[in-house]
């Protein structure tokens, strides 16, 4: 099953992490594609960001539920209690950490890290 990271905010105040396997089933499309698919859920848009080698969002809670989708380019998910999640091409991580003291964004290696938002609804 694949897996993604979320991040949440916690009762003491700090973000966590956790890997999640998303609940896959099998599917067949009116086009004829098939094979396995999460759920569909309601996103509001569709963002494509680069962030320069070297680049830092210290402590900040996200702007609001949203998956961050990995393309190319590596970066560092820290959360209060000391984890760090090191995600690359193909990773997903949910943000949920809307309050507290939220996470910590590092891009890391020499090239940028290209990546996908899509804010939910």
């Amino acid at each position: 099953m694949p897996k993604i990271w979320r991040v949440y905010s916690g009762k003491d105040g700090k973000s966590h992490l956790e890997e999640v396997e998303l609940e896959m089933k099998p599917f067949v499309d009116t086009e004829g594609a098939y094979g396995e698919a999460g759920p569909t859920q309601p996103a509001a848009s569709i963002a494509f960001r680069v962030s320069p080698p070297g680049y830092v969002l210290n402590w900040h809670c996200a702007p609001r539920r949203q998956y961050s989708i990995a393309l190319s380019g590596h970066a560092e998910i820290e959360v209060g209690d000391g984890t760090v999640a090191r995600v690359g091409p193909g990773d997903v991580v949910l943000a949920e950490d809307l309050t507290g003291e939220g996470h910590v964004t590092r891009v890391v290696g020499n090239e940028p890290r290209f990546y996908a938002i899509v804010p939910l609804t």
